[in-house]
Formats: C-alpha cells, structure tokens, sequence
C-alpha cells in the first residue's frame, strides 16, 4: 500500500470542510476548475504536466488513522470533521486537458464535479503537482523546441529536493528531452537514463591519460570523455589517441561554448573521429540552446535551468470554484470580482481552433455548453475520473506522445523566445453573467 497523500494539503482545507459540515454546504454539489489567469512573461504557451502524478495522489488520499491521531492531537478540526475524514472517498467526476497538451490563459486544465467538501480538499494537492511539473515541462519544452533534432539531456537532480529531481525528470522527458541522469526516474517512470563521468574522475587519477585510459577500459570506446578539466586541445587529442577514431563523444562545461564546439569539431575532424559527438553541459537554458544552434554541437545537457523552470519555478495555476448548486437544485456560476485576480464563473468546456491546414489559430472556451467544431478543431476534454475512479493513463509515455502532437500543431510565433503574446489567443464564447 503506498502512503498516504492525505496530509500533502494546508491547514485551511480542513478548516473549511469543517466550518460547512455545520452550515450544512459540505454536499452542495460545486464545480471546481485549475487553470492560469497568465502565462510567465515571455512564455508563447504552457505545457501540462503531472496530471498523472496527480490522479495517482488522489488514488491514495484516505487519512488513516496515523492521519487522523495528528489531526486530533493538533486539534486542526472536530470531532465531527475527523468521522467524516476518516470516510473519505472521492466519488466524483473530473475532466480535463490530456497530460502533454499545450494550454493558454484561461485554459481549464481540471474541471472538478463533486460536492464542495470533496473537491475543496484536493486544491493544495493538486495545484503543488500541476504548478512544479507544468513549470518544468513548459521550460524543458521550448528547450526541446529550440534544440530540434539535437537531443537535451535532463540533469538537475543536485539542483534540486531529491522527489522535485524525479518529478522534473519526468515532466522534462514528457516535453521532448531524450533522457535523464536520474535513476530513480528510470526506474520508477520508463525514462532513459545516461551519464559516464564527472571532473572529480578525471581529478582522481595522476593525469588525464590515466583517467581516459581506464575509462576507455571500463566503458569502452563509445563513452565520453569530459575533455575541459585541463587544456581542452590537449585532451581532445589525448582522447582520440587512446579510444581512436571509434570514440563516442566528447564533452564541454565551461569557457565560450560556441567557439569551442567549432574549434573542437574541426580537431576532431582532423583527427579522423568525424562520427565523435559533442556534448555541451553548463548552465544552459532555451537561449544559450538557441545560440549554440548555429554550432556543431550534437546534444544538450540542461540541469538547473530546466528543473527551476528557467526562471518560472511555478506555472501560476490556481483551482477555484467557478459553479455551485443554488437553491433551486440547478447550478448557478459564481466567481471572484477582486482586483487582478477576477475568474470567471460557470462549468467550461474547450476546443482547438484549427485551420484547414491543422495549424491551431485559436482557444474556445465555452461556459457552459461545449463549443461547435467546424469541421478542423480539436475537442481539449478528456475524462480523468469517473466516479471517483481514474480513467486516463497516467504514464509519461503517452503523455509525452500526446505533446508531440500538441505541440506540432501550434503556428510559428509559439517558437519565439521574446517577449510577446500567447500564441493563441483564448475566446469565450458567452458572458457568463
């Protein structure tokens, strides 16, 4: 059994839940929905991602009794709340974009149906998932993007809390990077692990022929070697005298990275190691990519940027309740008016705007009724749970599938990396009030 997600929430979702058992709301039936007011400046759109990891948390969301013994001696809620926790079971229906699609402004990502006590204690859960990963997975996709056909290798698990390393390596393969430096990733989540050596290897040994030396005989010829810790000519031309023209790769952490690819590209070539690929690493984000393109580099290692968001460590998601039940058993719309943080009310519904071509020109959102599809859009509804049971596949694999598609669909501006408007532009369709 695994533990317990139950506890992963604030103080205020309890609170609520018991301050409308004794109003006598906790059943109203509600609509709740997670999406983003804004995309982070300079961002051309958002990814989605998590939306696995979440609905794998909300299978194991029961406050057991260790659960419920701390909520008591905390004296958090009442005796009454505490019974009414300890039964818990999510029982309703959520809806939502498919893990991997692209989103913008207004987008609802999840549209929760349940009563209000039910779906208000979710908010903290699901939005810590959603906002880490989608952060992650929206940085490592313009990476991706940028990067083309040169893969990025996802490796910042030291520049990070050892499960946000796992959940970035997931949300960074999920959005197009080939694999990961993360075994934990590989083991829990399918992803394609790779690494051979770092600086304090080569510092281990008396010199640097030493150190290749031995690598070259432990891993063999198609390893590759960190050729910057001393002169990198020199190790350049170490490195093909002892692995020969077989050798797999070299790579580059520091110093002017573009010169050096073309100066280290043409010694190589030189060398007669032309199939010898150039690994870049350092501190590299969508912009350092996007210049080094013009470079003979072959793959890319992302670390700190891509698990911090590139600068946008939260995708600035919220969950708010958008439609309540009234008096008369119908639903009725509600939302915020508050400055600069103003929802708009009423159950949404979505679709791609598509031209012939296939190229994505706008985002419908319809309040609700579901939006008309002209005969070229893309319906953005999925059903994730029904009934309190899961029923979208909560695996990286296919959520990183479904953003290939996504993402090969949006026109040219989404591949800009200045400062700009969303790509697509997000229409209601009716003023809900």
């Amino acid at each position: 059994m695994n533990p317990s997600t139950a506890l992963l929430t604030d103080h205020y979702e309890l609170t609520m839940i018991q301050a409308a058992l004794a109003s006598g709301h906790a059943d109203r039936r509600c609509v709740f929905e997670a999406f983003a007011r804004r995309l982070p400046d300079g961002r051309r759109y958002g990814v989605v991602a998590g939306t696995g990891r979440a609905l794998e948390a909300l299978r194991d969301f029961r406050f057991g009794q260790e659960e419920l013994d701390f909520l008591a001696r905390q004296r958090v809620v009442d005796r009454r709340t505490l019974d009414w926790l300890a039964d818990y079971r999510f029982t309703g229906d959520i809806t939502g974009y498919a893990e991997g699609e692209v989103y913008f402004p207004g987008s609802p990502l999840l549209v929760v149906e349940s009563t209000f006590a039910q779906g208000v204690v979710l908010e903290t859960l699901f939005l810590s998932i959603l906002n880490h990963d989608s952060a992650v997975a929206s940085a490592a996709s313009r990476m991706s993007g940028v990067a083309q056909d040169r893969p990025c290798v996802e490796m910042g698990s030291r520049r990070t809390h050892e499960e946000a390393a796992v959940a970035s390596a997931r949300a960074a393969y999920l959005a197009g990077f080939a694999s990961t430096s993360n075994l934990e990733a590989g083991r829990r989540h399918g992803i394609p692990t790779m690494g051979t050596a770092a600086h304090s290897y080569t510092l281990l040994h008396g010199d640097e022929r030493e150190s290749f030396t031995h690598q070259l005989a432990s891993l063999g010829p198609a390893t590759t070697l960190l050729v910057d810790t001393y002169d990198v000519t020199g190790a350049v031309d170490l490195a093909v005298e002892l692995a020969g023209t077989a050798l797999g790769g070299v790579r580059l952490d520091s110093g002017d990275l573009v010169n050096q690819a073309f100066e280290v590209r043409a010694q190589l070539d030189r060398l007669g190691a032309t199939d010898t690929r150039i690994v870049v690493t350092s501190d590299l984000d969508e912009y350092a990519i996007a210049a080094l393109q013009a470079a003979p580099v072959d793959a890319y290692g992302v670390g700190t940027k891509v698990v911090t968001g590139s600068g946008h460590p939260a995708a600035g998601m919220v969950y708010k309740l958008v439609s309540r039940e009234g008096d008369g058993g119908g639903m009725e719309g509600v939302a915020k008016a508050s400055k600069d943080k103003a929802s708009v009310g009423g159950r949404k519904y979505a679709l791609r705007r598509r031209s012939p071509e296939g190229v994505a020109t706008e985002e419908i959102v319809g309040i609700n009724e579901t939006p008309e599809n002209d005969g070229d859009d893309r319906g953005l509804m999925v059903p994730l749970v029904r009934a309190g049971e899961v029923v979208a596949p909560t695996d990286v694999h296919t959520a990183r599938e479904h953003h290939t598609l996504a993402r090969a669909e949006l026109p040219p501006s989404a591949w800009r990396l200045s400062q700009g408007d969303p790509a697509l532009p997000t229409t209601y369709l009716d003023d809900w009030s």
